[in-house]
């Protein structure tokens, strides 16, 4: 480290980012606007008073915390209008462990989006992040006590949407690898052992790319769907496409058919597939196309 770093805080920055992008990336839900929150953090941070801050990464949390609470107001008039399912962008986790205490699931972050931006800051720094009700006042400009009932609100409605206990993560590769192969090639007797009863697909075009307007619920058509996705491409596996971990699930990265990059993550309980994410904007797919190179 430089002494010019250490003069202008940038190792402090740099010590902290890791968990100022943590918070970002489940306020917002996007890597893209959570990079640009940290951009505009580090560039404030470059203009206080090193001196005045006692506790500098706390400083730094209330700063990103501010940001993407002002990032939120317009994110949610966006997310009014987004065109069929919104689903947050994929974050490569390729470590099957880093996540127990740190959850970032597709799960926990749509659940998020049932929350006021207050509610979600509340429940992240508190049950996330173990921030005392004293540094969170500081972040949201409210009491205490009143941060206190947002986290609480908050969790009572999270509880609810939590996903449920993660595969093992052998299983969870298997299970994956096989309902990629047998929804390709149209499977259909593969995929009826694959999926739940129960099982929803969820898919989020944006758009910009083909995907189903509303949720998929129920074996049988999701079985429907899939078959006709096959029989329109052929029933053939794409040659590029690899196994990865997107947001602590196991997932394919594939180039499909039509050129588009897609993200599919799967949630897996009692060796069933329950719930299937396919990410097919090409805007929350374009930060993982080194992975599939």
């Amino acid at each position: 480290m430089t002494a010019q770093h250490k003069k202008d805080g940038t190792d402090v920055f740099l010590t902290a980012r890791p968990r100022l992008f943590a918070a970002a990336y489940r306020m917002l839900g996007t890597v893209s606007d959570a990079e640009d929150i940290l951009q505009d953090a580090f560039l404030r941070w470059q203009a206080t008073d090193k001196a005045e801050v006692r506790d500098p990464t706390g400083y730094l949390m209330r700063i990103t915390t501010r940001l993407c609470l002002d990032q939120l107001k317009s994110a949610r008039v966006r997310r009014e209008t987004y065109p069929g399912e919104w689903l947050p962008e994929p974050l490569l986790t390729e470590d099957a462990t880093e996540q127990l205490d740190h959850d970032v699931s597709v799960a926990l972050l749509m659940a998020l989006e049932a929350l006021s931006p207050l509610e979600r800051a509340a429940f992240l720094l508190r049950d996330i992040f173990d921030s005392s009700y004293d540094d969170i006042s500081s972040a949201l400009n409210r009491s205490p006590e009143a941060c206190r009932q947002l986290a609480a609100r908050a969790r009572r409605k999270v509880q609810k949407l939590r996903p449920r206990a993660p595969a093992d993560p052998d299983q969870g590769r298997e299970l994956t690898e096989a309902f990629f192969r047998a929804s390709r090639t149209g499977d259909t007797a593969a995929l009826t052992q694959l999926l739940a009863q129960d099982v929803q697909l969820i898919s989020d075009g944006g758009g910009k790319a083909i995907a189903a307007l509303n949720p998929i619920y129920g074996r049988d058509k999701v079985l429907r769907l899939l078959e006709g996705i096959a029989r329109k491409f052929g029933k053939t596996v794409p040659t590029r496409w690899r196994f990865c971990r997107l947001n602590g699930l196991p997932a394919i990265l594939n180039l499909a058919e039509d050129g588009i990059l897609q993200a599919t993550s799967l949630e897996i309980a009692e060796g069933k597939i329950t719930r299937i994410y396919v990410t097919r904007n090409p805007d929350k797919t374009r930060h993982l196309a080194d992975a599939l190179s």
